[in-house]
């Protein structure tokens, strides 16, 4: 486990992840030993590792960038909120779309969007692509 990095309001953990399939069960499995560490369980974990999911398989599943590109997984709590962010290598915003009823995919976002308390997205901090975050409120 990597170590945490504090200070009087956030604390953090990262990772970088080989651009495959195995990483997303590895993201949730970090996901899952993190949370344990800041000792954060129920609704709020299992909220965080579905959200994690999402997160992740989008940016496996949409994300074009050339091979070698990692994807940055990173936690964090600060000011009453955990945040789970997946960065990667792709420019593209990403959007909710309407899935039909029989449509395999394309509910996501739309999930995200209804668990977190809030997400988003943002210009990935080392080189090109973006991050995308959802954050949800710890419990007091």
């Amino acid at each position: 486990m990597p170590e945490a990095a504090a200070n009087s309001t956030v604390t953090d953990a990262s990772w970088q992840l080989p651009r495959t399939p195995r990483s997303a069960p590895h993201a949730r499995q970090l996901l899952r030993a993190q949370l344990s560490h800041w000792q954060i369980d129920g609704e709020v974990a299992e909220a965080a590792e579905l959200l994690l999911s999402e997160l992740i398989t989008n940016s496996l599943r949409h994300a074009c960038a050339p091979p070698g590109h990692e994807i940055g997984l990173r936690l964090a709590t600060y000011e009453g909120r955990l945040r789970v962010e997946v960065a990667d290598a792709d420019d593209r915003r990403p959007l909710p779309r309407r899935a039909a009823p029989g449509d395999e995919g394309g509910r996501g976002l739309t999930l995200i969007q209804a668990l977190a308390e809030r997400w988003g997205f943002c210009p990935r901090l080392h080189g090109p692509g973006k991050a995308t975050w959802a954050e949800l409120a710890l419990p007091r």
